[in-house]
């Protein structure tokens, strides 16, 4: 049963947060010299190799049964090879703001779906409310503008949708892997993932070897943005539940933005405090929100 989180529950939602915001401007420097389908299957070849590591360091073999890799097979598809796909077919024809809104679709769609298959994660008006104030800081920070291009391209825009359906649905899938041997089934996914891509990207852009200064960045995604952060996903997911976790879509794009300012020295907005201001106050609700209260027989 998921526990109300505490301040390292908050402190690692923020650290994993800035984890996955700085990989865009890795995978930025990266794709150049590195196609985006051959960076990503290094990236997960690597986190495989690494999580298999830690994993046997700590005891946890990789799981045997058939039902348990069916379980990872389906984490992989929906939390790398699926969404991975779905997004970068829709942003060839909408731009990123409005993907941006429709990826932050996942925390209000993980609290729905958490409703329904789990028993310790109930909707409540307390979590309604902080997941409208979250969503509120996204448009807020994107620009209200953005909306107003909802129903051109519509395949395209059902193609981001649904990747943040697959980013909901894989929550739930980690939730129930965290159970049991959390870092074997984090090896698993990350070994499955490798399995499915590598055919695709062997038949995309055949084998590609990077340039040294490349393949540290693709080790630095490996082993950082993907490896780290799986454990720190697990581990929030475990602790405090997949609703809560779920509010890192709502944080990401404000760390982005913030990187933005600090590495790259874009001006400083006021919605963008705003946006900070709403998400927070989001989050911290949602974070006060009683795990056992309102638990479903």
């Amino acid at each position: 049963m998921s526990a109300r989180p505490g301040i390292t529950e908050h402190l690692l939602l923020v650290l994993l947060a800035c984890i996955w915001a700085s990989s865009f401007t890795i995978i930025k420097v990266a794709v150049p010299h590195l196609p985006p389908l051959s960076l990503t299957t290094w990236r997960i070849a690597l986190a495989a190799l690494v999580l298999v590591i830690v994993a046997r360091a700590r005891g946890e073999a990789l799981p045997r049964s058939l039902s348990d890799w069916g379980w990872i097979v389906l984490a992989g598809l929906t939390g790398n090879v699926l969404p991975f796909s779905l997004i970068s077919w829709g942003e060839e024809k909408i731009d990123s703001g409005l993907a941006a809104i429709l990826i932050s679709l996942t925390p209000i769609t993980v609290a729905a779906l958490a409703h329904v298959f789990t028993r310790d994660e109930p909707f409540t008006l307390r979590k309604g409310m902080a997941l409208l104030l979250g969503l509120a800081g996204v448009v807020v920070l994107i620009g209200p503008e953005s909306l107003m291009h909802l129903g051109e391209h519509a395949l395209r825009q059902l193609a981001v949708a649904a990747a943040a359906l697959c980013y909901a649905v894989n929550t739930l899938i980690v939730k129930k892997l965290t159970r049991t041997r959390p870092l074997a089934m984090a090896a698993g996914i990350m070994i499955a993932s490798t399995l499915l891509l590598a055919p695709v990207t062997l038949a995309a852009e055949g084998l590609i070897i990077p340039p040294v200064s490349t393949a540290l960045l693709a080790v630095t995604l490996g082993v950082v943005h993907t490896a780290l952060a799986t454990l720190i996903m697990f581990f929030i997911i475990g602790r405090a539940g997949a609703s809560f976790f779920a509010m890192i879509n709502f944080l990401i794009p404000v760390i982005g933005y913030g990187l933005g300012v600090l590495l790259l020295g874009e001006p400083v907005r006021m919605q963008a405090l705003l946006a900070l201001l709403f998400i927070l106050a989001g989050i911290l609700i949602a974070g006060r929100a009683p795990a056992r209260a309102h638990q479903r027989e």
